[in-house]
């Protein structure tokens, strides 16, 4: 084992990483490059646009920063053959290297897309591709047969897409959907969905609708796709078929000679498959007219339960008028208790020269006796008077407690509200991530409307009375079906 050399420079990571990048970008910094655009899909969320440039032999990462991709005269598009202008640069992050572009000019067509654009007209022109040759997809298919590959998330939306949607039984060919073998895959898999009978085959029924599915990536990983082979299965298949080949923006032969052309994997199971609750919901819409009797009846009870919530008295109205007389009869008792004492002490004083020591002592006994009694009358009506009014507002609460919502609410009813407290009475109003406040006899919850959301905390029902829902008045020229709610 060879000893370590001491004098040796030792580098960190970083360090080597730093110096690499200032090789390369002293030694190319200043470069012009001509190949074929590759995995170009557009723009980023930032701005900057990442792709590759390769020829038959090598491939080079690229990149477009935002101020220099808005200043572009052309729009790159998967396939072109350009001429890029720029410095060569290092990403330390992952131990690439890139150019970094600072101008760009289309240099031709690329040949993957003058091929492309030869064999669609060639199978254009036998017919491949004519509207005359795609059939209608089935309204509701018992067994749906998919062509993709078994591992990959593609299957797995799918299946979860058609298990939401209308759970039928599938059957997955699995197949490559890349590499030198794939066409040939794909297309004897389509063949092979063909050739089963209608009265299926080793206990396989025969699909009544196939889906050939990949998911997305550059033109040369779709090109499978574009292979006559699969082009001329696809077009031969008897069975309505559904192409979900990439993104939306991704575009294959066999898009143009399918039934139908789906944007995605997940839209493809959509359009296969109606949505099991809509159809249930079409059949119960039939059951409306054996119930329209009861809901005229209860049409009926419901406007007579409006009308009479018209005629009763806000609970508020029905304590301010005795509030105000509570309040005048305590200022005039205590205004009368004052006078009265006022009186008495003149009367005192005015026969107070009169009286003898002796008599004048007994007299202020009597006196004293007197007051003493007037004093103790005068607390016992005041007593009595608040006992009254005390007795009085407890009825008038007991009252209030009876119109209250919150009755409605220990029945076993709730009160929704949206995010600014205003009552939600019809379900047509909320959208998906609505905040919602939802009041029950016992407390209050948050929700939110078809949200996934940890479970709500109970709120402690409010006791202010500001907080009840108030009676909204009837504008003139209103609808009386349009009355809100009384509770």
């Amino acid at each position: 084992m060879a000893e370590a050399l001491p004098n040796v420079v030792e580098f960190t990571v970083s360090e080597l990483s730093r110096a690499v990048k200032r090789t390369i970008e002293d030694g190319f910094g200043f470069v012009r490059v001509r190949g074929e655009i590759s995995g170009w899909r557009g723009p980023h969320s930032s701005g900057h646009a990442y792709f590759a440039l390769k020829d038959e032999g090598a491939k080079i990462d690229a990149v477009v920063w935002k101020g220099t991709f808005s200043k572009l005269r052309f729009r790159p598009e998967e396939g072109m053959e350009v001429i890029a202008t720029g410095r060569m640069t290092t990403f330390p992050g992952s131990s690439k290297y890139q150019i970094v572009i600072e101008a760009l000019e289309p240099a031709g067509v690329g040949a993957l897309m003058a091929l492309l654009e030869e064999r669609k007209k060639k199978l254009a022109a036998e017919g491949l591709f004519d509207a005359a040759r795609k059939v209608a997809l089935p309204r509701l298919p018992k067994v749906v047969g998919v062509v993709t590959s078994p591992t990959g998330a593609v299957i797995r939306d799918i299946l979860h897409r058609i298990a939401d949607r209308f759970p039928v039984r599938v059957i997955v060919w699995p197949v490559r959907v890349q590499g030198e073998t794939s066409a040939e895959e794909v297309a004897n898999a389509i063949s092979g969905f063909d050739a089963i009978p209608p009265s299926g085959r080793d206990g396989i029924p025969r699909p009544d609708v196939v889906i050939v599915a990949r998911g997305g990536g550059s033109l040369e990983d779709l090109w499978s796709f574009n292979e006559e082979i699969v082009v001329r299965a696809v077009a031969a298949c008897s069975i309505p078929l559904v192409s979900a080949i990439g993104h939306e923006t991704d575009w294959t032969l066999i898009d143009l000679a399918a039934d139908l052309r789906a944007p995605t994997p997940t839209g493809a199971a959509e359009m296969v498959l109606p949505v099991r609750v809509e159809l249930v919901d079409q059949v119960a819409t039939l059951g409306l007219r054996i119930s329209g009797a009861v809901r005229r009846g209860l049409e009926v009870r419901r406007t007579e339960l409006r009308s009479a919530a018209r005629a009763l008295p806000t609970p508020q109205s029905l304590l301010e008028t005795r509030r105000q007389r509570f309040d005048l009869a305590c200022g005039r008792l205590t205004h009368a208790l004052s006078a009265t004492v006022a009186v008495k002490a003149t009367r005192f004083a005015a026969i107070e020269g009169r009286l003898s020591p002796a008599a004048l002592s007994t007299r202020l006994t009597t006196a004293r006796e007197r007051l003493k009694a007037v004093a103790e009358r005068g607390r016992r009506a005041v007593a009595v008077g608040r006992e009254r009014r005390a007795a009085r507002l407890d009825g008038l609460s007991k009252l209030l407690a009876a119109l209250s919502y919150r009755g409605v609410l220990s029945r076993g009813y709730a009160l929704v509200r949206d995010a600014a407290g205003r009552p939600v009475r019809l379900a047509a109003g909320l959208t998906a991530g609505m905040g919602l406040d939802i009041e029950f006899a016992d407390g209050r919850i948050a929700a939110t409307v078809a949200g996934d959301a940890p479970p709500p905390a109970v709120v402690p029902p409010s006791t202010d009375a500001a907080s009840s829902p108030q009676r909204p008045r009837r504008r003139p020229g209103r609808d009386p079906s349009e009355q809100g709610s009384l509770f």
